[in-house]
């Protein structure tokens, strides 16, 4: 069967490292249900999306796969362009953040701001 409901539930959780039986008892379910969620062959309901919410402390968007930004930012002042470049920055690994950043801050320096 192929993975319908895509999401990051396996990655959250071992990221977090816990196991699937935790998981389990953590969102009431069986072992074999947390295996389904990872594996996208079933949508979790509502209750175990805020469950693991609140776990993982990220939205529910973000464990569906419906946006990459791991909180949601309500009300934000972002434009498209500042949100898109944000996007980008939170993919990268430590140094290569260090290196955008000291970029970005040489355009700045360098007067050609517009």
């Amino acid at each position: 069967m192929a993975n319908i409901y895509e999401n990051r539930i396996r990655e959250l959780r071992q990221e977090k490292g816990i196991t699937q039986i935790r998981l389990s008892i953590e969102l009431e379910v069986t072992q074999e249900t947390i295996s389904a969620y990872e594996n996208g062959k079933h949508l979790p309901s509502l209750p175990a999306l805020i469950k693991l919410s609140d776990l993982f402390g990220t939205s529910m968007d973000y464990i569906m796969k419906r946006t990459n930004h791991r909180i949601h930012l309500e009300n934000s002042n972002l434009r498209p362009d500042e949100d898109r470049l944000l996007s980008y920055y939170k993919l990268l690994g430590t140094i290569q953040k260090e290196k955008a950043i000291s970029y970005i801050q040489g355009l700045s320096d360098s007067g050609n701001i517009r």
